[in-house]
């Protein structure tokens, strides 16, 4: 049985469309080791916009999406590896789901 997420992470990027393949890349190499590693993970989508990217993490709970914003694989993989794409910072917001 699939699991529901109860709270989500929404983290919007304002990338070039020209660098947007490079941000898929990175989304590609880090979402099993999110799913795989990363505490109350339950999915990860891609959405593409013509006006940003967005990526929808969905977590058991909000403390975990919380925990996940103070992750190694966070900071030092993800956020690294964006870092050079986007035009500004990213706007993170977390959901509860009922």
């Amino acid at each position: 049985m699939k699991t529901t997420p109860k709270a989500y992470l929404q983290i919007t990027l304002d990338i070039d469309v020209a660098n947007r393949a490079d941000a898929a890349k990175v989304y590609t190499t880090y979402k099993e080791p999110f799913l795989r590693g990363i505490s109350g993970a339950i999915s990860k989508e891609l959405l593409i916009r013509d006006e940003d990217v967005q990526v929808l993490h969905g977590f058991s709970s909000v403390l975990e999406a919380e925990a996940y914003l103070e992750s190694e694989l966070f900071n030092n993989d993800v956020v690294a590896g964006l870092k050079d794409l986007l035009k500004s910072e990213p706007e993170v917001r977390i959901y509860s789901a009922n």
